[in-house]
């Protein structure tokens, strides 16, 4: 007999085992039988009391199975076999309402209970989900999503960059939710959502399989994109296009890398990443182009002080205000 049915009912197993079991025991006859033959010989053999003790709970299954092979005599064997099959139905009912009890019940409180991951400033963070998608978080970027995927759906929702490679699963698309109303929904999948809300857009780049981008307001079926392609959805609208930095998702790799930006747009950035305030007082300056890579783990004094030897400027730091000055 599996050792799971006696856990079982003495409530060894967790939540998640329980489950699990219930499942396994649903697809697997040989396994439903035991389950239904123990319950039978509970019930039988008046077991309830020694449903703390193991080790009295295996004995006293070797004597009551020993007993029935024992009876001899047609009519012993058919009245056992009655009360067994009464038994049998009234088991077998308890269990699929019991499975369906614990089913509703621990899903719904595995799915409410979530978890928030949040990248620190000037730092990256990884998580491996439950059904085994590996999701990046940029600096200063939260996902919330829950213990299991338990629903006819997996839903996380983000609020920075992410980047994320998502498991196969044809029945369960995987949703993750950003800013502005915009979801994208996947079956498993490659891509990078850039979703600070402080920045007013919402970008999409898809590196690997198709995924589903949609915008309340916009469009309800929204856009299918394809491998090296992207979606901007900007002031209610969505534009789709060619990647076209694919080096700028090397963050994920602790590579901060940008080609022909201006200070201005590279400056923007930094602040997201560092939460600090970088002020260019030169018009001109904010306008210069650079092409550059950094490391994040570099710091955001390191980094402006490497963008000033591409192109002389002056630096004013006051760290009690948490300001940079470029002039």
């Amino acid at each position: 007999m599996d050792e799971r049915i006696l856990k079982y009912f003495q409530n060894e197993l967790t939540v998640a085992e329980r489950l699990e079991f219930l499942r396994e025991a649903e697809r697997d006859e040989t396994l439903k039988r035991q389950f239904v033959e123990y319950q039978n010989i509970r019930a039988l053999a008046h077991l309830s009391s020694y449903g703390e003790d193991r080790e009295e709970g295996k004995k006293k299954y070797k004597q009551f199975a020993g007993r029935i092979r024992r009876i001899n005599g047609y009519r012993w064997t058919v009245r056992i076999m009655k009360y067994a099959a009464v038994f049998a139905i009234v088991i077998l009912s308890a269990y699929w309402l019991a499975e369906r009890q614990v089913t509703d019940t621990f899903r719904k409180k595995l799915m409410a209970e979530t978890n928030v991951l949040y990248a620190p400033v000037g730092q990256r963070a990884r998580v491996t989900l439950q059904d085994g998608s590996v999701v990046w978080l940029n600096a200063q970027s939260t996902l919330t999503y829950p213990s299991s995927f338990l629903g006819s759906e997996r839903r996380v929702t983000l609020k920075g960059e992410g980047y994320f490679e998502v498991a196969p699963d044809s029945e369960k698309p995987f949703i993750v939710s950003a800013s502005q109303g915009v979801e994208m929904k996947v079956l498993g999948t490659k891509f990078n959502v850039y979703s600070y809300p402080e920045t007013g857009i919402v970008r999409t780049c898809l590196l690997e399989g198709s995924v589903q981008v949609s915008c309340e307001g916009i469009s309800s079926k929204g856009v299918i994109l394809e491998p090296n392609q992207q979606v901007t959805v900007r002031n209610g609208k969505m534009i789709v296009g060619k990647i076209k930095h694919p080096a700028a998702l090397l963050w994920k790799d602790g590579i901060y890398s940008f080609d022909n930006e201006t200070l201005e747009n590279i400056v923007r950035q930094l602040e997201l990443y560092y939460n600090v305030e970088i002020h260019i007082t030169n018009p001109a300056l904010a306008k210069v182009r650079y092409t550059c890579k950094f490391r994040q783990r570099d710091g955001i004094e390191e980094i402006i002080h490497i963008i000033q030897k591409i192109h002389h400027f002056k630096i004013k730091i006051d760290k009690d205000k948490n300001t940079i000055t470029l002039s």
